[in-house]
């Protein structure tokens, strides 16, 4: 019987978590629809999971993937900003109804605990830096508008029907197995796919807006800590870094990380965009005993090196 559910285990941050309980001894349960997972993501152990292909907005579905469960890390949704803005429906019947879905079968089936993956877009675009769990949200756009009305139901779940539940709001992550070819790719695996090739990357705006990149690992890790950490139902915690680069700095390291001299191409800002992004991440430090284990440049190093490893 799987102790733990990943929903959206085929996607890229789910497939490492799933890939961290297996390396635990576990049996992890993988709920996803495939509709931005990918298969090759899971290709390699899939005879270690137990696979329920199914969509957060089909009730039953989600309530079968439920049974038997103790904790849920619940990371399926429809990602990206600049999607949300063509298709605010979507985004709301996924992100917001979804979880609701989830949340529902979660308590019906007597589940302990759900770690739910919140975004760094609740924040909006304040310019006090860095972010706290106690600033008033503001968001941009329908997926903030969305991620930031799950974890709000996660908040009704825990006081009202004794679900447990903890929002990690996840900052700018990457690593492996993160579409670079999707029109709404994130910006690393685009820029190191683009000068991989030998094209410049775009930029949208001047460059010198900046993020809190983390390495995939660290939300493993936090995930990891938020599943057992006790007296923390409720919370919402920021996981990050704590450091702050703009995408011109990103391209720079890049270029040196793979021996190229291009120059990016710079395009207009995008709808949505937040202009800059860094995290206070002393709330996970103090309640899970998270911090960071692989640093914004160590994690470049190796996504380049895996990367490259799989072009072969």
């Amino acid at each position: 019987m799987a102790r733990n559910l990943v929903t959206g285990g085929a996607g890229f941050i789910g497939s490492a978590i799933v890939r961290e309980l297996l390396a635990r001894g576990e049996r992890p349960r993988v709920l996803d629809n495939f509709s931005t997972g990918r298969r090759e993501n899971l290709a390699d152990v899939l005879q270690r999971i137990d696979l329920v292909e199914g969509d957060l907005r089909d009730p039953a579905a989600v309530a079968a993937a439920c049974q038997g469960v103790d904790c849920v890390f619940h990371e399926a949704a429809l990602p990206s900003v600049p999607r949300s803005l063509e298709r605010p429906q979507d985004s709301n019947d996924v992100n917001v109804t979804g979880t609701l879905n989830l949340l529902v079968a979660a308590r019906d089936a007597k589940v302990r605990r759900v770690v739910y993956a919140g975004s760094s877009s609740a924040y909006g675009n304040t310019p006090v830096l860095p972010k706290v769990e106690t600033m008033v949200p503001n968001p941009l756009s329908p997926y903030a508008v969305a991620k930031l009305a799950g974890e709000l139901y996660c908040s009704v779940f825990s006081r009202n029907y004794g679900l447990e539940t903890v929002t990690l709001r996840y900052f700018n992550v990457f690593g492996p197995r993160q579409d670079p070819t999707s029109p709404y790719a994130a910006v690393i695996p685009k820029f190191l796919r683009a000068i991989a090739r030998g094209e410049s990357p775009v930029i949208h705006g001047d460059g010198t807006q900046s993020r809190d990149f983390t390495y995939v690992d660290n939300v493993v890790a936090a995930n990891l800590l938020a599943a057992t950490a006790p007296g923390v139902s409720g919370e919402v915690m920021n996981v990050a870094c704590g450091e702050r680069v703009t995408l011109l700095d990103l391209h720079a390291q890049l270029c040196a990380l793979l021996g190229s001299k291009l120059q990016p191409c710079f395009g207009p800002p995008r709808a949505g965009d937040v202009q800059h992004s860094l995290a206070d991440i002393g709330k996970a430090r103090r309640l899970l005993d998270y911090a960071p284990i692989v640093s914004f440049v160590d994690g470049l190093r190796r996504l380049e090196r895996w990367t490259r490893g799989t072009a072969r």
